[in-house]
């Protein structure tokens, strides 16, 4: 082997500029491959990160206003969503739905705790939100809104860690009264969420929001989260078309009338996500293929210009006794050796650039309604390991066919070139 790799030397050395100009072919074309991939990756990370922690498998039901006239009504009707949607959604639709979730939103008012204060949107919800919503209460930071609080009507409130940071600074915040809007709350639990450190939102009982406000049994929304059994494109869409068509017999409306009841359906926009994600992956492994393939011809082109100057030599083993494969072996090597050593150089050139470049895409603070289109563009140990494994197989083929003809060069012929 020791001397086999000494041969391999010996031969890059008297062709030095050559051996460099085909191996930086390589190095570029696996480069190339590398920052592709990190740079899809950038773009998967970017519109995976817009999802945040909240759970995809969750629908979204809005009331809107017809567009359409339908059962003796004009159209311009405002529908009105209440508890009754809950319980016909859960009880009609239980092998589709998990857990569901009521929320009136009652807009920005004013929270203030002694001379403090700040403008935060109060929201009354279900115990469930918590969940929908991806809420995170931490230990020592109390607890979400419970069925106790949704039974009793209690006046608590859970305030976000920003909304405690302004208003209690370094106290306490649980169990102490805040004012919202003039009436007063106590403070049961303090929230963050990762993806948004700003959040000053804050939730009291849904059942205490309708007593207080006069609601009666009306909510804004609801949001329920689906089953495992439903995550696929076709039983989604199976379940979403017998939904629509349910509540709009609730509610009186038109099928056809898309405005009437809004929806959003994380799971769907996760599915076009996943999409795109597999079309931006194929299409970078394509594209880098592709490149490297030149860096390869290269290689190949090399090694044929190096048996055709190295007939005479290849004639004399066979003269002396030099098996077929032993030829072979040696042109082959000497490809995958090229092609392995400059591949590498591209790899960590690539890797490197792609470590570089994610210090400058870092995830945005500016909260959920922010967009990252681009974040964290690096490769993982899997995609090292399968370029290790390209490089070797292109090195491999690269030789191989140059390595062949070197086997059947004839030794009474080689012996007479000149």
């Amino acid at each position: 082997m020791i001397s086999l790799l000494y041969e391999i030397l010996n031969t890059i050395r008297r062709n030095k500029m050559r051996t460099f100009l085909t191996g930086f072919a390589v190095a570029w074309g696996i480069f190339m491959l590398i920052v592709l991939l990190g740079s899809g990756n950038g773009l998967k990370n970017g519109f995976a990160s817009n999802f945040g922690d909240r759970l995809m498998n969750v629908v979204q039901i809005w009331g809107g206003r017809t567009n359409i006239p339908y059962a003796g009504f004009q159209s311009g009707r405002r529908i009105a969503l209440d508890e009754k949607d809950l319980q016909f959604t859960s009880a009609e639709f239980d092998k589709y739905v998990n857990l569901i979730a009521g929320n009136i939103n009652f807009g920005t008012k004013t929270l203030s705790y002694g001379t403090e204060y700040l403008s935060s949107n109060l929201q009354g919800v279900s115990p469930n939100r918590i969940i929908i919503d991806g809420l995170k209460i931490t230990q020592g930071n109390g607890r979400f809104i419970n069925d106790l609080d949704i039974r009793e009507k209690r006046k608590v409130i859970v305030i976000s860690q920003r909304a405690k940071d302004i208003l209690f600074n370094s106290e306490t915040a649980i169990g102490k009264n805040v004012n919202f809007d003039g009436i007063i709350y106590t403070v049961v639990g303090v929230y963050y969420i990762e993806d948004r450190q700003d959040a000053v939102g804050s939730y009291i009982p849904l059942s205490t929001s309708q007593t207080i406000y006069n609601r009666g049994i009306k909510i804004s929304n609801f949001a329920f989260t689906l089953n495992e059994n439903i995550y696929d494109k076709a039983t989604n869409d199976e379940f979403m078309n017998s939904y629509r068509k349910r509540i709009a017999q609730v509610h009186q409306v038109s099928p056809e009338d898309d405005n009437a009841i809004w929806y959003g359906n994380r799971f769907e926009s996760y599915l076009q996500m996943a999409n795109i994600s597999k079309f931006i992956n194929i299409a970078v492994w394509i594209i880098g293929i592709f490149t490297l393939l030149s860096g390869i011809v290269g290689v190949s082109n090399i090694m044929l210009i190096t048996v055709r100057e190295r007939t005479r030599e290849f004639g004399i083993r066979k003269s002396i006794g030099a098996s077929p494969f032993s030829i072979l072996k040696l042109v082959i090597v000497e490809s995958i050796f090229i092609t392995t050593i400059f591949g590498y150089i591209g790899l960590v050139c690539g890797v490197g650039i792609t470590e570089f470049a994610s210090q400058f895409f870092e995830p945005s603070s500016a909260g959920r309604n922010s967009f990252n289109a681009f974040l964290n563009p690096t490769v993982d140990i899997n995609v090292a390991v399968q370029a290790t494994l390209l490089l070797i197989i292109a090195g491999t083929l690269a030789g191989f066919f140059p390595a062949l003809k070197a086997v059947q060069i004839k030794t009474i012929e080689a012996l007479n070139n000149k």
